[in-house]
């Protein structure tokens, strides 16, 4: 299951909370064939939880895997950075035997 740094899970509250309406959301996070090294990564809020999802909480934050993508996250750490020189989501991966130059992809 992958991990989440505080710094993520805080960006992923304020983000939640910023959306209206539905409490019952989580942060789904995917590996989908495809991208320019094989895999690549997917996130995004979902209230609809499978059954046979991995799920996560750190603090008020969800995290739901499918099974499929758990094998490939095992191990993944979610991080959020906000500075000049890097921002954004970024995810650490020791599964990964390499990484397209984007970093959004891998295999």
């Amino acid at each position: 299951m992958i991990a989440l740094t505080d710094a993520a899970a805080s960006k992923v509250g304020d983000l939640i909370s910023a959306e209206p309406g539905d409490d019952e959301l989580a942060l789904r996070v995917a590996v989908r064939p495809g991208g320019c090294s094989g895999f690549s990564y997917e996130m995004y809020f979902d209230s609809d939880v499978a059954d046979d999802d991995v799920r996560a909480a750190y603090g008020d934050v969800n995290i739901v895997v499918d099974p499929a993508s758990a094998m490939l996250l095992d191990g993944a750490t979610l991080d959020f950075k906000d500075g000049l020189a890097d921002s954004g989501f970024a995810i650490d991966n020791p599964n990964a035997q390499r990484t397209c130059g984007c970093g959004q992809s891998f295999s």
